[in-house]
């Protein structure tokens, strides 16, 4: 089993730096990472709607699972636009924040988790399959992009939050 997590967090760790937009993450945070990189346009653009940008600019440390614009153009038409309408906010908010946990939570520590709970205090489960980190049913494309006030990890989903505090699907 230790071999397997060892496995897996070189395999993550290969793939954190695959992009060179993301290479200087570190010098900046979360938004500007996410800005810089082109394929979080649909990401930005929700957490300023939800009021989220400042506080994801803040000290941190967080940790961000962050769906790609592919990964929002796989939900059905009209979601986002719907998600971005003011009386929607609090739907939004709940949803972005259910992609984000309090701390530094690198590859190498996830996968060991079963479990995390997002800041809108629901959980995330995390799972070690198919040399891969699994977010409920997403799968982590780019691990560890460290930024100076946490890390983003990137998912190929959008991850909706449960009704309740359980797991998530």
């Amino acid at each position: 089993m230790k071999s397997l997590f060892k496995t897996l967090a070189v395999a993550l760790s290969f793939a954190a730096f695959s992009g060179a937009s993301l290479n200087a993450a570190e010098e900046k945070n979360i938004v500007e990472t996410a800005v810089s990189a082109g394929s979080f346009k649909t990401l930005t653009a929700a957490l300023g709607a939800a009021g989220l940008v400042d506080t994801l600019k803040g000290c941190g440390p967080f940790t961000v699972f962050a769906p790609t614009d592919e990964a929002f153009a796989k939900l059905p038409p009209g979601t986002v636009e719907n998600l971005l309408k003011p009386e929607n906010k609090a739907m939004l908010t709940d949803i972005l924040t259910y992609h984000v946990v309090s701390g530094n939570v690198p590859s190498g520590t996830a996968i060991k988790l079963n479990e995390a709970t997002a800041l809108n205090k629901k959980k995330i489960k995390l799972e070690a399959k198919e040399g891969a980190l699994f977010l409920n049913t997403a799968k982590v494309t780019t691990a560890d992009v460290k930024c100076s006030n946490g890390v983003i990890h990137i998912i190929d989903a959008v991850l909706m939050p449960p009704a309740t505090g359980k797991k998530g699907n």
